[in-house]
């Protein structure tokens, strides 16, 4: 048997994003550090699309997605970890082409 690498595809309209390194510890626009762990109510976070199925329409491979990440599926491939959630479960995409975008950008 060889050890073949096998690519993932995502299914459906599922959506593979890895969490953005700084959704962790943030500081306050005053300078005090808040920790990951701190709860203060449900907070979105930024992630970056690694793989997205063949339903899905509205985001793309290297899109920046905002979702909650609470009771979302966590899988890790090769040491990193991702989550897999139904597109439907994306809040905003910031991408460098919109047709109705907000006027803020990250």
């Amino acid at each position: 048997m060889t050890d073949a690498k096998l690519e993932i595809q995502m299914l459906h309209d599922r959506v593979m994003v890895r969490i953005a390194a700084e959704s962790g510890e943030r500081r306050s626009s005053g300078g005090i550090v808040i920790p990951a762990t701190a709860q203060m109510a449900k907070r979105l976070i930024w992630g970056e699309v690694f793989g997205v199925g063949s339903h899905v329409r509205t985001v793309k491979v290297g899109d920046q997605v905002l979702f909650n990440p609470d009771e979302q599926f966590e899988v890790e491939v090769q040491g990193q970890a991702y989550l897999v959630m139904r597109e439907r479960d994306l809040h905003a995409v910031a991408t460098e082409q919109t047709e109705q975008g907000t006027g803020l950008y990250l």
